[in-house]
């Protein structure tokens, strides 16, 4: 049988977040510090320059570039 209640939403929770914003003004690209792979990143999608800001977006960890643990 077919259970067709929804089931509420969880929150799911937010932070201010720092990213990395295009600076050209026809393009809308923007990615998490994070998430960067250089310390001046260029927009993936236009090659404009890319400035600092912050947004609030749900919380993410990066776990690529975290060091590795050797016991």
């Amino acid at each position: 049988m077919y259970n067709s209640r929804k089931k509420p939403m969880e929150e799911t929770p937010e932070e201010i977040t720092t990213i990395w914003s295009c600076t050209s003004e026809t393009c809308k690209g923007w990615m998490r510090d994070n998430f960067a792979f250089s310390t001046q990143p260029t927009c993936s999608l236009c090659g404009s320059v890319m400035e600092k800001s912050e947004k609030k977006l749900v919380i993410l960890v990066n776990n690529s570039f975290a060091p590795s643990k050797n016991s």
